[in-house]
């Protein structure tokens, strides 16, 4: 089972589960502990290969890497603590997986927030992939983590993002970055899925207006799928949760909250 830590309310019956990116770890979400555990039910993950969830060998030689069978650890951790049904906040890679989960088990989801979503890859973020995919073996993978992460994170303000990612990904292998980069290689087909069919689940997307390669993809699902709505956050990149927490933490902490009403109307900062 992946490592996983929870933080029970001592009145809340709402559970907020948090899903890390690719090459992140459930510490990426120190900036949000404090307030979401002071409202809620709070369960925190590192998914397979990241954080303390360490690579096992049956998991090297394991060839069902896929989302589903990743998405299928989250629900393994759900089903040991009793966590009948939750709100998801992901960030990145993150926000595909608890679409992901949405999908396949929607009677587990309350919500979804979704910061820095990928819903689409672009020429750009395709073309930076297809090098990956050349280059995966015979180049150091903090190389092309760190040539990625500049290129989704480029300007002086994403520095902090870029280097909290970076250190975090240093914990991982070289095999477990290439299963992993593989796996998100390989996933155009699953994400026009996502765009193409809505889904009956409230969600909101939280986007920085400087993350050039996924912002467009995911202004054209809010317009077009009835649940979806989204938050820019001006002066921000990718990784939202870091740069601007603290208008993150109660665009969420609010939306989630609002719920109860069915109605959560929203501002763009």
């Amino acid at each position: 089972m992946i490592h996983h830590s929870i933080y029970i309310h001592k009145s809340s019956q709402d559970w907020v589960t948090f899903v890390h990116g690719a090459g992140g770890s459930s510490s990426i979400w120190f900036k949000q502990l404090r307030a979401f555990k002071s409202q809620f039910n709070v369960l925190l993950l590192d998914l397979r290969g990241h954080g303390n969830s360490n690579p096992k060998l049956q998991d090297s030689l394991d060839e069902n890497y896929t989302f589903d069978a990743i998405t299928n650890d989250i629900i393994e951790v759900l089903d040991v603590n009793n966590i009948r049904k939750s709100h998801f906040v992901g960030i990145s890679l993150g926000t595909i997986l608890i679409r992901n989960l949405a999908e396949n088990y929607p009677e587990r989801v309350s919500s979804m927030i979704m910061g820095g979503a990928i819903m689409k890859m672009n020429v750009r973020s395709r073309f930076l992939m297809n090098v990956g995919v050349i280059f995966k073996s015979v180049v150091p993978y903090m190389i092309l983590y760190k040539l990625f992460a500049f290129i989704i994170m480029p300007r002086k303000n994403h520095k902090k993002s870029r280097n909290l990612f970076v250190n975090e990904a240093k914990k991982l292998y070289q095999k477990e970055f290439i299963r992993w980069f593989k796996l998100t290689s390989e996933i155009n087909p699953l994400l026009k899925f996502f765009r193409q069919k809505a889904i009956d689940i409230p969600s909101l997307y939280m986007m920085g207006e400087q993350d050039y390669l996924f912002l467009p993809a995911v202004r054209k699902i809010s317009e077009t799928h009835k649940e979806a709505k989204l938050f820019v956050l001006k002066n921000c990149g990718h990784v939202v949760n870091v740069e601007q927490p603290t208008i993150f933490n109660t665009q969420v902490i609010n939306f989630i909250k609002s719920l109860q009403h069915q109605s959560y109307p929203l501002k763009t900062c």
